[in-house]
């Protein structure tokens, strides 16, 4: 559900929407509703709430196959590097990682770490330097 407002202070805010999120346990067959409230800049009639719907899936698509990976498997959260570029140094290297990875049609990053890891070869023949 959207609803157009001229009344937030949000710079350049247009509409705000509420995504009611339903997911079911599979183990104690509870079900589970959250209602979530996101703004965008959109002006009303720019995109339908079926868009607006596909929009928030493809967002997390990219949460659960890059950042929820690199929080997970490399523990980006618990990274104790803090300072100047650093970070965005090795965001840029997992990133790297887990997109050779992907690229080599790897789906589970953690197994092709562990297994690139056993023999330093593996690493230069995904990145194609080595025959």
């Amino acid at each position: 559900k959207t609803v157009a407002f001229a009344h937030l202070d949000y710079p350049d805010a247009c509409q705000a929407l509420q995504v009611v999120r339903r997911r079911k346990d599979f183990t104690s067959g509870k079900l589970t509703i959250k209602r979530v409230h996101l703004i965008t800049s959109l002006p009303p009639g720019t995109a339908t709430g079926a868009q607006l719907a596909a929009w928030i899936r493809g967002h997390w698509k990219i949460e659960n196959l890059l950042h929820h990976v690199r929080d997970r498997t490399f523990r980006e959260d618990d990274s104790q590097i803090h300072i100047g570029r650093l970070p965005r140094i090795m965001a840029g290297l997992r990133n790297l990682a887990i997109g050779v990875h992907r690229q080599d049609g790897r789906t589970n990053i953690a197994a092709a770490l562990r297994h690139t890891a056993r023999d330093c070869r593996r690493s230069l023949t995904a990145l194609g330097l080595t025959g």
